[in-house]
């Protein structure tokens, strides 16, 4: 991170970030396909956290509020990290090439996450549109709290959803079972 903050992703080599690390670039290729997945390590691992969070999820919550919930569990755990989401952040946000690669990854989370809905009842359609919702309030809802790190996470979660019912012309509180 430092590397890409001192000398732009762009101009950074494997070979640098090799270097760094004191690595070869064959043990760099042993752990990454390319320098950008070095942004992207704990993606996989987020993801499996969400789909266990979303294995426990309760069972009278509507399958939004339970992604939700998961999304902000697994957001949870990132607590520790705000200098590097920051700084990660800025990075993919100057980089289109980033930028794809971040939405690559989010739409993994939201497949998997999906595919976890299925499997605790939730019709395949309603889980699709389920995720890619919930994955979207958590992107907006993650932006704010890289933006203001002493905010509570859950707030955030919970203010996004209510901004995406809004959207979608259901106010807050609204559930599609009352």
């Amino acid at each position: 991170m430092a590397l890409f903050t001192e000398g732009g992703y762009a101009e950074v080599t494997i070979a640098q970030i090799a270097d760094r690390a004191g690595l070869t670039k064959r043990t760099f290729f042993n752990h990454f396909t390319d320098k950008r997945e070095v942004l992207f390590a704990g993606a996989k691992a987020f993801e499996e956290s969400v789909v266990k969070h979303l294995a426990e999820a309760h069972d009278g919550l509507d399958p939004i509020d339970a992604a939700v919930v998961t999304l902000t569990r697994a957001g949870l755990e990132l607590a520790g990290y705000g200098e590097f989401a920051r700084a990660r952040q800025e990075l993919i946000a100057s980089s289109t090439e980033l930028q794809e690669r971040d939405l690559i990854k989010m739409a993994s989370l939201a497949s998997a996450m999906a595919e976890a809905l299925c499997r605790i009842g939730v019709p395949p359609r309603t889980a699709t549109f389920t995720a890619q919702a919930a994955v979207t309030v958590f992107t907006t809802a993650y932006a704010d709290w890289i933006t203001d790190p002493g905010a509570d996470l859950d707030a955030l979660m919970q203010r996004s959803l209510a901004d995406l019912r809004r959207a979608v012309g259901h106010p807050p509180g609204h559930s599609d079972q009352n």
